[in-house]
């Protein structure tokens, strides 16, 4: 059999299998949509007002803004992206920078490199192995609260944060903004915008809303340690009046968020969970899809954290206010501070980290303990790298501006995959660029104001 025979049957098998996996996605999704055979918990006490109109309420932490379509027809009011997922200013809007802009103050030689096939088709690798200049697009993370304004055209979506530092991303690569928005205006409509009609999002204080849902809060505990703060459950589900979509001997079950009380790993599979009148349900699985995605926690200490179900064993919600308002996330400033190379070398500036992240509410991203941190470069005092290489078993010490240390791995930001920094000397004409392989220590210079607030140490 020749190797274009086999190559055709390679190619054939794959398009099969990534057609069977589409159909499967949708034929999944249509089953979550089919609850005529669910049973819905109800809370056990009514907290609808039984007005008409539900009274105004100060809830600064919901999104707020005015919508403007193709078609000049402008929307204002609290915002849901993907209709039920970012909800809140603390929320993250993410997408893909496939532009680096800075790669370009760094020769041609001198960028990274790694080794991979000569060839991609459909997702796979093929041929010699050759010696290349690493990828250097990179995620697209920034809260809603950094974010001022975000406008589309027919082949890019533009990010301006409040800084005023603009992201340009592909159309097919800005994932929070393809899902489209929904908006509750003070007239009390209610309309779904889809991605394709929206020529701007200008983010706004959030004025006072009518009937605005509670915000859930909680207590994530891990065999490490524990998390507190505003959470999102499955990586979505944000407010009271979502959904726990269960399952367990019964059939399927939806669970509202504000009958919840707590819900804890069992050993043996699945969970158990307790309801605020006391009931306790065991269930088999605790989300909407195949597989648990994990609880972002909002901790303070650190930003936002991610536990993976893997290393979640209970959650306690407890009650909060709605959280930060838009005026509390100050504008980002650019990164400055030193770093020190494995020579002996300080060379001190403007900071560019990974070849990407230059400003400080861009985010240092790596895991601990089974724990996935995003924490904010504002609230990072330094990062001190052992020698040795990014092994499997190697840390970073990472000390915040609280003084706290962590030991990450060195994964994610703090892995070899790491581009490298910049350092933008007031005195030299031309940045100096340092591999990541020769950085020892990074020290950074405390903002004036951040969020979450840095305090006192």
């Amino acid at each position: 059999m020749s190797r274009l025979t086999i190559a055709a049957g390679v190619v054939a098998v794959v398009v099969i299998l990534l057609g069977s996996g589409v159909w499967l996605r949708r034929a999944a999704r249509s089953r979550e949509r089919i609850t005529e055979t669910s049973t819905v918990i109800a809370p056990s006490t009514t907290s609808v007002s039984s007005a008409n109109q539900p009274p105004l309420s100060a809830a600064p932490g919901f999104l707020y803004g005015r919508v403007t379509t193709i078609d000049g027809a402008t929307f204002e009011g609290r915002l849901r992206f993907g209709r039920d997922q970012e909800a809140f200013w603390g929320d993250y809007f993410n997408g893909r920078k496939t532009r680096n802009p800075w790669a370009a103050y760094v020769p041609a030689e001198r960028l990274p490199k790694e080794r991979r096939r000569a060839h991609h088709f459909l997702g796979f690798w093929f041929g010699p192995m050759q010696v290349r200049t690493a990828p250097l697009d990179r995620l697209l993370m920034a809260r809603f609260g950094d974010i001022a304004r975000v406008q589309a055209s027919a082949r890019v979506v533009q990010v301006t944060l409040k800084s005023g530092t603009v992201f340009d991303l592909p159309r097919s690569e800005a994932s929070d903004f393809d899902d489209g928005v929904r908006v509750w205006m003070g007239t009390g409509g209610v309309v779904d915008l889809d991605s394709l009609r929206i020529r701007t999002i200008e983010f706004l204080p959030t004025a006072s809303l009518a009937g605005a849902p509670t915000r859930l809060h909680a207590t994530v505990r891990t065999a490490h340690g524990e998390f507190t703060g505003f959470i999102q459950w499955d990586r979505q589900e944000c407010t009271g009046s979502d959904t726990l979509y269960t399952r367990n001997a019964s059939g399927r079950l939806e669970l509202p968020f504000d009958t919840v009380r707590s819900i804890a790993r069992r050993s043996s599979g699945g969970a158990l969970v307790t309801l605020t009148d006391g009931r306790e349900i065991a269930v088999w699985k605790t989300q909407r899809g195949d597989g648990n995605h994990g609880v972002y926690v909002d901790d303070r200490r650190y930003g936002r954290v991610l536990v993976p179900w893997e290393a979640f064993v209970r959650l306690d919600f407890s009650p909060a206010d709605s959280g930060p308002a838009y005026g509390d996330f100050p504008p980002g400033r650019r990164l400055a501070g030193s770093v020190t190379t494995r020579d002996g070398r300080r060379l001190a500036g403007r900071l560019v980290y990974d070849l990407d992240e230059s400003e400080t509410s861009e985010t240092l991203d790596a895991p601990s303990e089974g724990v996935d941190y995003t924490i904010p470069f504002g609230l990072v005092a330094s990062i001190v790298l052992p020698a040795g290489g990014a092994g499997a078993d190697q840390r970073a010490d990472v000390t915040l501006q609280s003084g706290e240390e962590l030991h990450l791995k060195r994964e994610g930001d703090l892995g070899a995959r790491n581009g490298g920094m910049l350092i933008f000397a007031a005195d030299k004409q031309h940045p100096e660029y340092v591999p990541w392989s020769d950085v020892a220590r990074i020290e950074l210079d405390r903002p004036p104001a951040m969020f979450p607030p840095l305090g006192d140490r």
